[in-house]
């Protein structure tokens, strides 16, 4: 399944910087605002020591991890939605994304311009949120006119939207996320259509920086302030050092260790950003192995079997047979798929069987 992740924050915050050592595809990141006028879009794959494991048992000849997509979105600016800045452009390339991972600046360095003259991570993020929120605000009144009619005319659908965008309207208003608030099922199923800026998950990205004045080191109350901002919104946040991890991205693991002390530096926050985006969706993997190729299939939680099988061909759903089922725990331990058979570690599940993250499948159709 497609899942893609878009970056979002300020002008020089490190998106493009943060997009590189992600994808080490490299982008324009100059120190000045509107650096990346297009998105660049990079597939980076889940860090998931299992593979490895896996790899090794059944003498795979490739290894295939999960993947998200990252697409570096240029930085927005107070008045996006109304066009500054080229906004509406960038903001029509977050609505096509998954989710949104906000990058927030918690470093002071005065040779790093920051767009507003002074860092104030919670006023970042107001502004870049604001935005969004005016945004959708446009998109939610259009709408109501749209429909202005058919609800008038007591058509049952036009008035369930309605009475939906009328409940989101004043919290769009003051600058609040849409998806702040608490909906039904069926609600939820309106809203999809729309697809608001503001109801798209939100992964707090914080930048720091080896050698400045990092906010989060120092226990400034601007640091505090903004974490108890992200937690009243029911976010998640992770930390990283975009700078560092761009510059050591072409080195060895064992050199980035000795580098990064040297430079004593945050540890490496790439695979806890990753596995955040991901966890952030709701999404979880099957894993699959063989001589051919040991890989990780990406699936919503409480996946079914089938379900899970259309991650490998659509047919899997409706020729579902049967699965054949052993937890990646038990075929380490046991060494091999038949030691794991012979000691009863291997199951047979059926159509109803909910699929749990790091399942190893045999899909039998």
């Amino acid at each position: 399944m497609g899942l893609s992740i878009g970056i979002v924050g300020l002008p020089n915050v490190g998106k493009s910087t943060l997009f590189n050592a992600l994808t080490k595809k490299g982008v324009p990141a100059e120190n000045y605002p509107f650096c990346t006028i297009d998105p660049s879009v990079g597939i980076v794959g889940v860090p998931d020591e299992r593979l490895e494991a896996l790899a090794r048992i059944s003498n795979s000849k490739k290894v295939i991890p999960a993947a998200i997509e990252f697409v570096d979105i240029a930085g927005l600016v107070k008045g996006a939605a109304s066009g500054e800045g080229l906004g509406n452009q960038f903001l029509s390339h977050i609505r096509e994304t998954d989710a949104i991972g906000h990058v927030v600046r918690i470093f002071e360095d005065g040779g790093v311009i920051h767009v507003d003259g002074k860092v104030q991570p919670l006023s970042d993020v107001q502004t870049i949120e604001l935005e969004l929120a005016l945004a959708d605000l446009q998109t939610v009144e259009k709408r109501l006119q749209n429909i202005g009619r058919d609800a008038k005319r007591g058509d049952k659908d036009a008035l369930l939207e309605q009475s939906i965008l009328e409940k989101i309207r004043p919290h769009l208003d003051q600058g609040k996320r849409a998806g702040t608030l608490s909906y039904t099922e069926e609600e939820l199923r309106v809203l999809k259509s729309l697809q608001l800026l503001t109801m798209k998950p939100m992964l707090y990205i914080l930048n720091k920086k080896a050698g400045a004045y990092n906010l989060d080191e120092k226990s400034d109350p601007r640091f505090e302030e903004l974490m108890d901002y992200i937690a009243s919104t029911g976010s998640l946040a992770t930390i990283v050092d975009a700078k560092i991890e761009d510059e050591l991205k072409d080195f060895s693991l064992d050199e980035q260790v000795v580098f990064r002390a040297e430079l004593k530096a945050h540890k490496d926050g790439i695979p806890e950003l990753i596995k955040g985006a991901y966890a952030l969706l709701g999404l979880e993997t099957f894993l699959t192995t063989g001589e051919a190729e040991t890989r990780a299939w990406t699936i919503r939680k409480g996946s079914t079997a089938p379900v899970a099988g259309m991650a490998i061909h659509t047919d899997f759903k409706e020729k579902f047979i049967r699965a054949e089922v052993v937890a990646y725990e038990d075929l380490v331990g046991c060494g091999s798929y038949a030691v794991a058979r012979t000691q009863g570690k291997v199951r047979t599940e059926g159509k109803e069987y909910i699929v749990k993250d790091g399942d190893v499948i045999e899909f039998k159709i």
